[in-house]
């Protein structure tokens, strides 16, 4: 085994857009981490989704919350993603660090995000450079 910790990359990933962001930022967290996508290693084949294997796909990710050291959740948009969210409700109930990513600059009137999702965090940063950073505590 190579020592790296494991993050779990939680986000939504439903357009052309979502699917390419998390992939980069995956590229960019494999520098010193391996990393769980939902996207790539919840599914055996690419129609997968399309089978509608729901229970298999759900299986996988929570065994990858399960098998991580880390999440990272993508908390971008106007409501943060509702499986991201279920995401980082199960992490937290584990026990598991949560560190939210929100690139985002639209704001709630009363907070960053919902205050349930603020909460269930460990730390929030602002871009991907903000993110690096407070991962190195996690090394």
């Amino acid at each position: 085994m190579n020592g790296k910790k494991k993050i779990y990359l939680a986000g939504p990933l439903f357009s052309h857009a979502e699917l390419e962001y998390n992939r980069k930022l995956k590229d960019l967290l494999l520098k010193g981490f391996l990393v769980f996508l939902p996207q790539e290693d919840a599914e055996e084949t690419t129609d997968e989704r399309e089978k509608q294997n729901q229970e298999s796909i759900f299986k996988k990710c929570v065994r990858g919350v399960d098998d991580s050291d880390l999440v990272v959740a993508v908390l971008d948009g106007v409501d943060v993603d509702s499986g991201t969210a279920w995401e980082i409700g199960y992490a937290c109930a584990k026990g598991k660090p949560v560190i939210g990513l929100r690139t985002d600059f639209r704001a709630l009137s009363d907070g960053i995000v919902n205050l349930m999702i603020e909460m269930a965090i460990d730390a929030l940063a602002r871009d991907e450079e903000e993110l690096l950073k407070i991962l190195e505590k996690y090394r």
